[in-house]
């Protein structure tokens, strides 16, 4: 798993950020890994961030150069935020094209600005998250600018334990 070369990206993309008044995030704690996902917490002044991420073990897709992809699981307790589910496709999303999550029977759509994915609102992104923790897979179809549909697939293994380990980190 190269999820260590992503913690930057992600770290970005949570949108730790530097202040004029000199508050800034700390470094990025590995919590843990868990078979196919692994989770990490960081802390910017007293807010405390919580997520799990992992890779697709395959993307599909007729692409010539796709940048890193992919899915999160983010808590921040301070903001009211827990269970936000998003999917970076290594991509820019084709304007107002939803992207699509599956996991088992269960069928989202997601709404994209850049080339991150989010679930509409958290009734959404909590039963997302309820049946990642009873599936086995995982699989996102998504539409890039240029027009290239991409399918990428998720494992499962090890999501309930990243997930505890990201509750219990921020005290959700």
């Amino acid at each position: 798993m190269r999820l260590n070369q992503l913690i930057p990206i992600v770290f970005f993309a949570l949108g730790a950020t530097f202040s004029a008044t000199g508050a800034q995030a700390q470094g990025v704690e590995r919590l843990g890994d868990f078979a196919d996902w692994s989770a990490f917490k960081f802390t910017e002044g007293e807010s405390v961030t919580c997520f799990m991420a992992s890779e697709p073990t395959k993307a599909e897709g007729n692409y010539s150069v796709r940048g890193e992809i992919h899915a999160m699981v983010t808590h921040r307790p301070a903001e009211d935020r827990i269970d936000e589910v998003s999917i970076q496709a290594g991509y820019t999303y084709q304007e107002n094209a939803p992207v699509e999550i599956q996991v088992g029977t269960m069928k989202v759509k997601l709404f994209t600005q850049g080339a991150t994915a989010w679930a509409v609102n958290k009734e959404t992104d909590k039963k997302l998250v309820q049946a990642m923790i009873k599936g086995s897979t995982m699989v996102v179809r998504g539409t890039s600018a240029r027009g290239t549909n991409t399918v990428d697939t998720y494992s499962l293994a090890g999501f309930t334990k990243a997930y505890q380990s990201v509750k219990k980190a921020c005290g959700t």
